[in-house]
């Protein structure tokens, strides 16, 4: 070539700029991002099904396996049961058997152990010589979580039962052929320390 374009010497000089290297390079860092962000969203995704990766999972078999062993991971409040205590019950003590005399010694013996008695005497038509088991016990709706259970460890084996139309928070004990005698004195006061000092619930965590 001639002119101001004459070449000289062995090297010729390029006469475009690399394009097609530069939309390679290009290319290969666009496919490096899309695979990266790809990549990354994946991991997300197994993160959510399996239970967030293999630390959080971890933590959690270790926090279920402590709960299943028994320790107690949470409890429920413990709330004070207020039971009346037995000076403040009157119990009414009725014999339901052909034995005489049943009522009377059940009444002292129970006011020996604190409790008011009202009426004694023998079991009205509705319960007089129907009652074969050890006896019944009758209170109002109200004494269900009060007077009936204290009145009722004194006798565990006796049915309990609610009288919708009672108003007053006496308790009845009706006493049947099977009736031997109160509880052992020790396991009713036992009894009331155990309804009077409930025990917390443990509650596990969810998902285990």
């Amino acid at each position: 070539m001639g002119g101001q374009y004459r070449i000289t010497g062995d090297k010729y000089p390029r006469m475009r700029p690399p394009r097609r290297r530069a939309r390679m390079a290009g290319l290969v860092v666009v496919c490096g991002a899309v695979l990266g962000v790809a990549g990354w969203g994946t991991l997300q995704l197994v993160d959510v099904f399996t239970g967030g990766g293999g630390t959080a999972s971890a933590a959690a078999a270790k926090a279920c396996a402590t709960t299943k062993s028994g320790a107690v991971t949470g409890a429920s409040p413990v709330v004070p049961v207020v039971l009346p205590k037995p000076a403040q019950i009157t119990v009414n003590v009725y014999n339901a058997t052909t034995r005489g005399g049943l009522a009377k010694t059940t009444a002292d013996e129970l006011k020996k152990r604190g409790f008011k008695v009202g009426l004694v005497g023998n079991a009205s038509a509705a319960f007089d010589k129907k009652v074969p088991g050890v006896g019944v016990l009758v209170g109002a709706g109200a004494s269900v979580k009060t007077s009936l259970p204290v009145v009722g460890v004194q006798v565990p084996a006796a049915e309990r039962r609610v009288d919708a139309k009672r108003v007053d928070a006496s308790v009845d004990l009706v006493i049947g052929d099977g009736f031997k005698g109160l509880a052992v004195r020790a396991d009713a006061d036992r009894g009331l320390a155990a309804l009077a000092a409930p025990k917390a619930v443990a509650v596990g965590k969810k998902g285990c």
